[in-house]
């Protein structure tokens, strides 16, 4: 059965959804329905006691227990890549690949001739976006502070705390890259930076076509962004914009679903913000980075010294 031949490893909150889309655009490229199955990852898990859905594990998170959905069985994955025909390149996304130590044994025993795939972000960056997204979803209170949560990093890790909340750790890229590189040749790896797709996103994707060995002067549709992580300026507006309440419900009659789709949109962007990170904080973040960045630049063979400027 067909099982893919190229993988996005991540990293995580550093564009691998918009690539995703840009992607799956190409005529010659098929990518799973699902765009994250973290198969290699979770195949074989414990499920929750009492839990029946076949396809979510235990970690713990914020508030309780976090269920990370993803797909645990090979035959649930191939299931995926049913619909491919014609298509040369056949991909999923998942960033949690890089991270995981597990997802590299399991990739080089399934498609040991896979191509990786890596798009990477100043990993302070990363961190902190990746925090606010998460209080964006409400996965993190939203008085909580971005240096209460790293203070609480270790103690979380070690009460087996979901990776979704390892905002620190997920931004150590040589340690997590290296075991790649350990495990695949070389030219079947193919590392990114946040910076590249951010200023010339088609370049990027059209050398990915180049790497995936498909059309590469095919244009995808650029003009999407996605995930951008912001929080509520006022969080008790931002409920009444979102929520059900009874003023909506008195106006619902008046005002036409269009109208009011449209002025909801509005209204929710303009009460987004994305607050700024101290420089104190960032400072210290990037002397606790400094020797993976160091050692990461030898390893992918980029300049990576603007990310060691505070």
């Amino acid at each position: 059965m067909t099982m893919p031949n190229f993988l996005i490893i991540g990293a995580m909150k550093s564009g691998t959804t918009s690539l995703f889309n840009y992607l799956k655009q190409h005529p010659q490229i098929y990518m799973s329905p699902v765009k994250e199955p973290k198969f290699f990852v979770l195949e074989g898990e414990k499920l929750y006691p009492g839990y029946q859905e076949n396809q979510t594990f235990e970690w713990r998170g914020s508030g309780g227990l976090t269920r990370i959905e993803g797909i645990r069985d090979i035959d649930t994955y191939r299931q995926l890549f049913t619909e491919v025909s014609q298509e040369k390149a056949i991909g999923e996304a998942s960033p949690l690949y890089i991270y995981i130590p597990k997802a590299v044994e399991r990739i080089k025993y399934y498609i040991p001739e896979a191509k990786l795939i890596a798009i990477l972000r100043h990993p302070v960056d990363r961190a902190y976006s990746h925090f606010i997204n998460w209080v964006q979803r409400e996965l993190e209170p939203y008085n909580s502070t971005f240096l209460q949560v790293l203070e609480e990093e270790e103690w979380r890790i070690q009460n087996n705390w979901s990776p979704l909340f390892h905002y620190k750790h997920r931004g150590f890229y040589y340690v997590q890259l290296q075991r790649f590189f350990a495990a695949f040749p070389g030219d079947k790896i193919r590392v990114y930076l946040y910076e590249d797709l951010q200023e010339n996103p088609l370049n990027l994707v059209q050398d990915i076509f180049s790497f995936l060995n498909v059309d590469d002067s095919f244009i995808p549709n650029l003009q999407n962004k996605s995930n951008v992580s912001k929080i509520p300026k006022n969080k008790r507006f931002h409920k009444l914009i979102t929520q059900a309440n009874p003023m909506k419900t008195i106006l619902k009659p008046f005002v036409p679903k269009r109208m009011r789709d449209r002025l909801k949109t509005n209204l929710q962007a303009k009460n987004m913000i994305k607050p700024k990170l101290s420089p104190e904080l960032r400072k210290q973040l990037i002397e606790d980075y400094r020797d993976d960045i160091i050692k990461l630049q030898d390893l992918i063979h980029r300049d990576l010294s603007p990310w060691l400027e505070s």
